[in-house]
């Protein structure tokens, strides 16, 4: 069983803390509903995995021969969670969601205006820090990708209701929601450690965690409960989101349930969950999704062979299995 504390943060503990210290610093906006709009919603985090995939990455590709710049490392790692807390206020604002991570949506507590742009205010930070980092080659790189992030929410919208969504589609969408922004914190720790060398193995590592984590998260909203989950059970039923879940179960379902699921994403609500949930278990569209994300974490894990080994590589390694323990 792999630890948290343990296996996967304590190789970089003290840059961790450091880097959590740096965020709260690096919003400095003299307008005061900004500032506390942004600490509401920073302060919200979770784990903060990627920040520390960051950290991790910039430690597993570097070497003895390599003086890894610590307070580069902290600052890009910083800037991944102001863009990572962004796309959260956004997404809330388009969903109209209340509850993220368990505690009211910044939405929800001011307004949609005030939360778009403190979410603006986040991405607008996020790069003034980049640009202090004076690499334009990390600086194109974030520039492409969340470009992308935000084609993959675009994506989302544009088959938001739409029934025929097939799996392709499904992780194009996933791509840009979710794995994108992973990889930049993995590719842009070999960027900014000077190990070009080591960017497409972390990248693609990256990538097809990102794909995991998206589709565990997808199993657990037919699986899970408010507060594990820290949304509401069916939200994205509710908001006629085809995910892998539903997709799989089309495949499986009798025509009549098959019409219902159809139905359901075509209009969206949450009327007939109960009925929904139990044609999703019945129909083995999550014991398929649990076998698509543990390909995808071995995929991942495999894409770090040609790292050196460390205990760094290993806690990436940690990371990627943990994502799975969420479902098993």
């Amino acid at each position: 069983m792999v630890d948290f504390k343990q296996d996967i943060l304590a190789p970089v503990a003290s840059d961790f803390a450091a880097m959590d210290h740096f965020i709260q610093t690096g919003i400095n906006s003299k307008v005061p509903l900004v500032m506390s709009v942004s600490r509401y919603v920073v302060e919200a985090g979770g784990k903060r995995m990627r920040p520390l995939m960051c950290l991790l990455a910039a430690r597993a590709c570097s070497n003895v021969d390599n003086n890894l710049d610590k307070e580069a490392s902290l600052r890009l790692a910083a800037i991944i969670e102001m863009l990572h807390t962004a796309t959260l206020v956004h997404d809330d604002v388009v969903d109209e969601s209340g509850l993220r991570r368990g505690r009211p949506t910044a939405n929800a507590t001011w307004n949609n205006a005030t939360a778009v742009l403190v979410g603006d205010y986040l991405i607008a930070r996020a790069f003034d820090l980049l640009v202090s980092l004076k690499d334009f080659s990390l600086l194109q790189e974030f520039s492409s990708g969340t470009c992308e992030i935000a084609e993959g929410e675009v994506l989302q919208l544009q088959y938001q209701h739409n029934p025929d969504t097939d799996e392709a589609t499904y992780l194009k969408i996933i791509h840009g929601k979710t794995s994108r922004l992973f990889e930049l914190a993995t590719e842009g720790a070999a960027i900014l450690a000077g190990q070009p060398q080591h960017r497409a193995a972390l990248k693609a590592y990256a990538g097809h965690f990102g794909n995991a984590f998206q589709i565990v998260d997808d199993i657990l909203d037919y699986t899970s409960d408010a507060d594990t989950l820290g949304k509401n059970i069916g939200d994205d039923l509710m908001e006629g989101k085809p995910t892998l879940p539903l997709i799989a179960a089309l495949m499986n379902a009798t025509p009549d349930e098959q019409q219902l699921l159809k139905t359901t994403i075509q209009t969206g609500g949450v009327e007939s969950l109960d009925r929904i949930i139990r044609i999703v278990q019945d129909s083995g569209a999550l014991d398929y999704c649990r076998k698509r994300a543990t390909e995808e974490t071995h995929n991942a894990v495999a894409a770090l062979d040609s790292l050196p080994d460390s205990i760094y590589r290993q806690a990436l390694e940690n990371l990627a299995r943990l994502a799975l323990t969420r479902i098993s």
